[in-house]
């Protein structure tokens, strides 16, 4: 006997990040029973989404043409490049609105246990992007962990003739001392700014 399509559907959105069983079926019964308009849309988009998005062939971002939208900006900074882990640090970056140059997306980090390997990151196509493209400097934002760590460490090792920055880690806005892990303390101390009084 086939199974259900209710019940396919509620399994289907259990994929999703953070989506449990009891989320995945509110949001199956919210379409089905109150928006099907919206899940039409939402089905003929994901289909269009999974079928026409690719990896930028610059930066490798995920974009629906051969070059992102970034990459071909001709007002943004070409000097510059931020190099980031995944697809989500680039949106993450974007909404902030305080980046104008161009990143390089390694899709992970250097994990020899896990057996990923500076090939598996493209850092050969990211070396070459900073040679050809004449960067000024490079900003590494990988995560603060031991991977992302060694992954910047193995970049700034390789990179030549630019500069090579970290973003900082630290404290929160509005974060108080006492609730912050002492990783975080110590890079933020680490990272620390001198202060110009005008």
């Amino acid at each position: 006997m086939n199974q259900d399509l209710l019940s396919e559907l509620i399994s289907a959105l259990t994929i999703l990040p953070g989506v449990g069983k009891k989320s995945a079926q509110r949001m199956a019964l919210y379409l089905l029973d109150r928006n099907k308009d919206g899940a039409s849309i939402l089905a003929s988009i994901l289909d269009q989404a999974v079928k026409d998005i690719q990896r930028c062939l610059s930066c490798r971002m995920l974009t629906s043409n051969e070059i992102c939208g970034v990459c071909s900006d001709t007002s943004r900074d070409k000097s510059s490049i931020c190099v980031v882990e995944s697809p989500s640090d680039v949106l993450a970056i974007e909404s902030t609105g305080g980046f104008r140059g161009n990143y390089f997306v390694l899709l992970g980090r250097l994990s020899p246990i896990d057996g990923i390997g500076p090939e598996d990151l493209g850092i050969d196509v990211l070396l070459k992007n900073i040679e050809s493209n004449d960067v000024q400097e490079v900003i590494l934002a990988t995560s603060s962990t031991v991977e992302g760590d060694a992954t910047a460490i193995f970049i700034k090792d390789h990179v030549k003739n630019a500069k090579v920055s970290r973003i900082s880690y630290g404290i929160p806005i509005g974060g108080e001392l006492e609730y912050v892990d002492g990783t975080t303390i110590a890079r933020a101390i680490e990272g620390r700014v001198e202060i110009n009084v005008d």
